[in-house]
Formats: structure tokens, C-alpha cells, sequence
């Protein structure tokens, strides 16, 4: 199986009993995977409604009686290390898990597709794509998100209208001091106002924010489409080895003695057994390609109605009737949040892709 010889599956011919149980290993797999992904739903959906938030807490108090107070004050500094300072913990394990991936990819798979003759431009795809991926990370990591400062604080101002819900006018950072344009936010992480913050992304160091949104919507999509090609090659070459070996025509003895004919089930947990790494590998990149191109698709409904994900976030909360911080009459109407940004798809990816405030700030250097 390694070294770059071809790996030997059951010759074609007659039946092969095989006494091999049936595992359950498929379905436990099959059920952690529906778990994760409805985790993964729970938390972008359900951090909208107060009663996730609630639940969480309640969770968390009572972790509290559980754990020794000292665990627990380790527990916090490293979350806040993690989280709430800028540091390059993630960045460091982000690449230290795509060389272990592509690593992988190439000692178990590259050599293998090369002798059954795979076409080299399908082979070679995913290697283009890690070069590009890897352009827009490091541009993602570096470029100033849009900061603002004294210097660019009326420029900023300028650019967007204050819809006096949730971003009223004359409202100043109480940490930096600076009138706060509309759509912009202070990142207590990176501790500075960001002009149109999206959010803070600890898989690159960096907040998101007007002038390098472009570069993390492309960094996002070529991950997502890294990730899918090497799921779909790696795929295929089991295909095809299944295919040129028969084995799917093959048969094996249950665990009460009957002969049973290969079905799905049985011909994956096979595979498993004869090439472990390469389907952990399958597996890996086939959730990470559904779990990236879901947010993938989120990040592009974003772009495409001119949101981001703080406006995204607190647009079913901006209700000035629920703002305990803003005086009113007693009678007054409920004003909900409406997105007054839009102009329209191609004007929502232009304002993306090419920020005015951006070009303004590099004809004055």
C-alpha cells in the first residue's frame, strides 16, 4: 500500500467467503458527522435567539460546580489567550493541518492515481489551489481591515448613511475615542475601531473589515474548492479500484454464518480496513468541504445583500422599542432594522471587491 506500489484488492473470479464481521463503525461515523453538522447549525442559527444564549450560560454555571475553581481559572486565561488576544496560535495550526492534509494527499494518493494513470491536470489542481490559497491568506493576514483613526475619521464618516437604529449618529468609541461611522465596530481583540467590521477571524489574526474582505472571500473559496478536489480525486480512485478488482461482486460470511452478497454498507467498512489513512483523509476533507462551503455560501448571501456578519447578527435585535438604552415615548411605533445599504447584486460585490475609501487612502500615500 505504500511506497508506490499498487495495493492489492481480491483478484476477479469466483466468490469470496470472507469471514470478516460486520462493524458498526460506518454508522457511529455517519452519527457523529449528522451531530457535528448539527452543532455547527445550532450555532450559527440558534446565536440569534436569547434562549441559546441562556442555555449556554445555565451550561456553563453548571460546569462551574463541577470543575476546580483552579482548572477553572487555567481554563479562562487560555481562552482568553486564544480568543480575545491577538496572537498566531491559529494561523500556526491552520498551515500545520493543511501540510498534514496535503502531505497525507501526496504519500497515499498522488503516486498511487499517477500509475492507474489519472489525468495529471486533476492531480496537479489541488497543488494550484493551495499556491492561491495560500496568496490570499497571507493577504487576508496582513492588510489592514480598514482601521480608523483620527487621521480618516471624517473620510470614513462620509461613506456610509447612519439608519439611527443601529448605527445612530454622533455616538463616539468610548475606548478610542473617535466618532463612530456607520457599519463600523471596535474589536476589543485587536483593540481598534474597524470602517464596515465583519468580524474577527482568529484563523488569520486579523479582523475583517471593508479593505480586505475581497481577499478573505477569495482566501474562503479556493480552501473550499481545495478541499472539494482532493475529496473528488480521492474519491474516484477508490471508485476505481473497486471497480478493477470486482470486489463489489465479491461475497463474505456474517457473524451468524450466512453468505451475503458485498452491499455499500459493507464494501465502505471494507476500504476502511484495507486503506485506513486514505479514508480517514476522505472523510476529513468531505466534512471540511460541507462545513467551508456552507459558509462559504453564507459569506456570499452576505456580500450579495451588502450585510455583514455583525449587522447579520444583531439585525433581529435592533428593534428600538427593545433598546433599554435609547429614550422613547410610550406610544411610539416599533422601528425594526432595514438593510439601506444595498445597491443592488453587482453594486454589493463592487463596494467589495473595490472599496472606494481604499483607493482614496492609497492616492494620498
Amino acid at each position: 500500500m505504500f511506497g508506490g506500489e499498487m495495493p492489492e484488492l481480491p483478484a476477479e473470479g469466483s466468490p469470496d467467503k470472507r469471514n470478516i464481521p460486520r462493524m458498526d463503525f460506518l454508522v457511529l461515523f455517519l452519527l457523529y458527522l449528522a451531530l457535528v453538522l448539527l452543532g455547527f447549525v445550532m450555532i450559527c442559527v440558534g446565536s440569534k435567539t436569547h434562549y441559546l444564549q441562556g442555555l449556554t450560560s445555565r451550561g456553563a454555571q453548571i460546569f462551574s460546580y463541577l470543575i476546580p475553581e483552579c482548572l477553572q481559572r487555567v481554563m479562562l486565561r487560555v481562552l482568553h489567550y486564544l480568543f480575545h488576544t491577538r496572537n498566531n496560535t491559529f494561523v500556526i495550526l491552520h498551515l500545520i493541518l493543511q501540510g498534514m492534509v496535503y502531505s497525507e494527499y501526496t504519500w497515499e494518493i498522488f503516486g498511487l492515481c499517477q500509475q492507474l494513470e489519472f489525468s495529471s491536470y486533476y492531480l496537479f489542481l489541488p497543488y494550484l489551489l493551495l499556491i492561491v490559497n495560500l496568496f490570499f491568506f497571507a493577504l487576508t493576514c496582513v492588510t489592514n481591515p480598514g482601521t480608523i483613526t483620527k487621521a480618516n475619521e471624517f473620510l470614513f464618516l462620509q461613506v456610509y448613511e447612519f439608519d439611527e437604529v443601529m448605527f445612530p449618529k454622533n455616538v463616539r468609541c468610548p475606548t478610542c475615542d473617535l466618532r463612530k461611522p456607520a457599519r463600523s465596530k471596535h474589536c476589543s481583540v485587536c483593540n481598534r475601531c474597524v470602517h464596515r467590521f465583519d468580524h474577527h477571524c482568529v484563523w488569520v489574526n486579523n479582523c475583517i473589515g471593508a479593505w480586505n474582505t475581497r481577499y478573505f472571500l477569495c482566501y474562503l473559496s479556493t480552501l473550499t474548492a481545495s478541499a472539494a478536489t482532493m475529496a473528488v480525486v480521492s474519491i474516484v480512485f477508490l471508485v476505481r479500484l473497486v471497480v478493477m478488482s470486482d470486489v463489489y461482486l465479491q461475497t463474505y460470511v456474517d457473524d451468524l454464518g450466512h453468505l451475503q452478497v458485498v452491499d455499500a454498507v459493507f464494501l465502505v467498512q471494507y476500504l476502511f480496513l484495507t486503506f485506513p489513512r486514505i479514508i480517514f483523509l476522505v472523510g476529513f476533507v468531505v466534512v471540511l468541504s460541507f462545513l467551508l462551503g456552507g459558509y462559504l455560501c453564507f459569506c456570499l448571501y452576505l456580500a450579495a445583500t451588502n450585510q455583514t456578519t455583525n449587522e447579520w447578527s444583531k439585525g433581529d435585535r435592533a428593534w428600538c422599542q427593545q433598546c433599554p438604552h435609547v429614550a422613547r415615548p410610550p406610544a411610539a411605533e416599533p422601528q425594526a432594522y432595514q438593510n439601506i445599504h444595498s445597491r443592488g447584486l453587482w453594486g454589493n460585490l463592487r463596494e467589495i471587491f473595490l472599496p472606494a475609501t481604499a483607493r482614496y487612502e492609497r492616492k494620498k500615500k
